[in-house]
């Protein structure tokens, strides 16, 4: 039995599908994929239907009708994950922004050294990025300071998108629960990690941008995250008491 699975969500994505596909179907370690599409008009969808003749049970994928945001797309890929046998569960975007050749490193951190949820950070090692603007660089990287500042938690890269979850860890957090649909979204599943008192653990990675297909980038993604914190560790202190 295969012990891991890759979820990749797409909208748009028809420049990157197979290439990413086929980068992580080379690994020396066999993953599944999991596409979690959002009924792309450019036919990414389609496309992944059209390779599973040729990967087979190894890659799968989920369509939804409507472009409902990053977490619950992940929400959704979790919990089909869950009713399968798969012990760890990733994160990965589908424009090579994280590097496939890093999955095994974020497994190796989970099965041999005992993480519960390891993370490919931006930032645990300096500034590891590569084609972004300078603004757009120190915006992630302050907001990054700031969650940490605001939460609490010991992690330099709290926004970030290239993730291993065990198992465990996802049949903890009630899913349910979960509030936010962009970059909020990754913050708070690590910090619903973080109050179960799971081991996080950061592999250094170099993040580099896209260069096929456009930025889902938004300003009202980024004000969710910024504000968003606020609430998400109010409600915590809430709770506690």
């Amino acid at each position: 039995m295969i012990d891991a699975i890759v979820i990749i969500p797409t909208y748009n994505e028809i420049e990157n599908i197979e290439a990413i596909i086929r980068a992580v179907f080379s690994q020396e370690k066999t993953f599944h994929i999991l596409v979690v599409d959002d009924n792309s008009p450019d036919l990414t969808g389609l496309k992944v239907k059209a390779l599973q003749s040729e990967f087979g049970d190894q890659l799968h994928i989920l369509e939804r009708k409507d472009k409902t945001g990053l977490g619950t797309a992940y929400i959704e890929g979790f919990r089909w994950c869950l009713q399968r046998d798969y012990k760890y569960i990733f994160e990965m975007d589908a424009d090579f922004s994280h590097n496939p050749n890093d999955l095994i490193k974020l497994y190796n951190a989970c099965h041999f050294d005992q993480a519960d949820l390891s993370i490919g950070s931006r930032y645990v090692k300096g500034i590891n990025v590569v084609n972004w603007p300078m603004s757009r660089i120190l915006l992630s990287y302050f907001a990054s300071k700031y969650v940490r500042f605001i939460t609490g938690m010991k992690i330099f890269d709290t926004t970030a998108g290239f993730v291993c979850y065990k198992r465990h860890v996802l049949e903890t957090i009630n899913l349910s629960d979960i509030k936010f649909v962009g970059y909020a979204f990754q913050i708070e599943m690590k910090f619903k990690a973080y109050l179960q008192g799971f081991k996080i653990v950061e592999v250094p990675v170099i993040f580099t941008d896209r260069t096929k297909g456009k930025s889902k980038m938004s300003g009202s993604i980024i004000s969710e995250a910024i504000f968003g914190v606020i609430s998400m560790k109010a409600n915590s202190l809430f709770r506690k008491k």
